[in-house]
């Protein structure tokens, strides 16, 4: 019996400290959206492995920390493109603002991920926007006669 909750309590550490690790990871990486950087460097960081790295994201998370990696900063850019009162943006500087620079392959990542085009998701903030009588400064000045 001693021996089984020895094992149990083990585990309960092991799987404590992959938790504490993944979040270890995210804080880090939520800090530096815009520096991909390698599994390696961030196994380092965090104390880890890269084996155990990977571990410890597919036990927590259920993906890798480049898959994870790439979802968040695909998630930061949605967060840009859908948010009407942020200042007026474009598909490209949202983009370069999480680290993506190769622009064909962002997009493909983002229509895979969010079942459109991320200038759908601008275009429909645009169109939001001037439904709710929310214009941003590009749709004020669009929207405004000529003098």
């Amino acid at each position: 019996m001693k021996g089984l909750a020895r094992n149990r309590a083990k585990r309960h550490r092991a799987s404590m400290s992959r938790q504490e690790s993944v979040a270890r990871a995210e804080a880090y990486l939520r800090a530096h959206p815009d520096a991909p950087l390698p599994v390696s460097r961030l196994s380092r960081l965090v104390g880890l492995s890269e084996r155990g790295l990977r571990e410890a994201f597919y036990r927590v998370r259920g993906m890798g920390p480049k898959r994870w990696m790439v979802a968040a900063r695909l998630r930061g850019v949605r967060a840009i493109l859908r948010n009407q009162s942020a200042v007026p943006t474009t598909v490209t500087y949202a983009a370069a603002d999480y680290g993506f620079y190769e622009l064909g392959r962002f997009a493909a990542l983002y229509r895979e991920a969010f079942g459109e085009a991320p200038s759908e998701t601008l275009r429909s903030r645009a169109r939001q926007s001037t439904a709710t009588g929310r214009r941003t400064r590009i749709h004020k000045c669009l929207f405004e006669p000529v003098r």
